[in-house]
């Protein structure tokens, strides 16, 4: 019987097992892979303390950070999870060999995938001009000029922050109307660098080692039009890697977790929740940390007062 299991090795779940260790939990961390959506990024600008790295590089510095407190206090298991199940007072995780693990509190920081660009080529330029993350790769684009993928709140929230340094923003959008708040439309379209194309399908993008341009079909007239543009951001949404837990606690209409923002406890008591799976507005690594740490204390306490 564990006292706590934790479930992810990205930032959430790193920093979760070394605040558990650090805190002589009996901890067991379950995970299929290390580093989180870090690892995708080229290099990323504004984890704390890095003025830059690579993203395979603070992957591999999670992984180290997390073996260093392998010990009596921490298991570490790399599987994937299938099921959670809380029986009274105790959780049971299964993982993918058949293997049930029982602890007394669970964290849950198994992150989310971020939904890819569906067009000719898009495979191809990944990490090569096609971006998931304006924060962490948007600086290497100042004075270009770039395309913003998406009509929501990340898109527009993504094309304000690229417009602080980028020549021009280009929104690409496949319906008629915006998923935004009309607050933040607004703001964003009173800046003369940008420009929103609706009802298009993104047919293609080209290059030869990098992204050059993107093509797409106006929905209404069946036309192609292609925009040159040297960087391509995708923010068309994330699947939370929540669906184990789907019977477990209360998951929003997009699949993450609903967390007391003061702790980060599920709607089940003895559960926590940190990182892109649960319901948290704002997604970075830094915030991902932050709430597993915030978590952790509770969890603390909770174990504390639950003996």
């Amino acid at each position: 019987m564990y006292d706590l299991i934790i479930l992810g090795g990205g930032p959430a779940g790193t920093a979760a097992v070394v605040y558990a260790a650090r805190k002589q939990l009996k901890t067991a961390l379950i995970t299929s892979e290390f580093g989180g959506q870090s690892i995708v990024s080229e290099t990323i600008y504004n984890w704390i303390g890095n003025p830059e790295i690579g993203g395979m590089e603070l992957g591999e510095n999670f992984k180290k950070h997390i073996l260093y407190y392998k010990g009596p206090y921490l298991d570490i298991v790399e599987e994937k999870v299938v099921s959670v199940e809380k029986i009274i007072d105790v959780i049971l995780v299964k993982t993918e060999s058949g293997k049930t693990y029982e602890s007394k509190a669970l964290m849950i920081a198994t992150g989310s995938d971020r939904k890819k660009l569906v067009a000719e080529n898009a495979d191809k330029f990944e990490h090569k001009g096609i971006t998931y993350c304006a924060s962490c790769d948007g600086p290497m684009y100042g004075d270009q000029d770039v395309i913003v993928v998406g009509g929501g709140n990340a898109g527009f929230e993504s094309a304000a922050q690229l417009l602080a340094y980028c020549k021009s923003v280009t929104l690409v959008h496949r319906s008629e109307d915006f998923r935004a708040d009309e607050i933040t439309i607004k703001k964003v379209f009173e800046n003369p660098k940008f420009k929103a194309i609706k009802n298009a399908e993104i047919l293609r993008v080209d290059g030869d080692n990098f992204v050059s341009s993107l093509t797409y079909k106006d929905k209404i007239t069946n036309e192609e039009h292609t925009i040159p543009t040297t960087g391509i951001f995708v923010e068309i949404g994330q699947t939370p890697n929540t669906g184990f837990m789907k019977d477990v606690v209360e998951i929003d209409q997009i699949g993450k977790i609903v967390v007391d923002p003061m702790t980060q406890m599920s709607s089940v008591e003895g559960i926590w929740a940190a990182g892109d799976c649960a319901n948290g507005k704002y997604h970075q690594n830094s915030i991902a940390a932050g709430d597993a740490v915030k978590a952790l204390e509770d969890a603390y306490i909770w174990l504390h007062n639950n003996k």
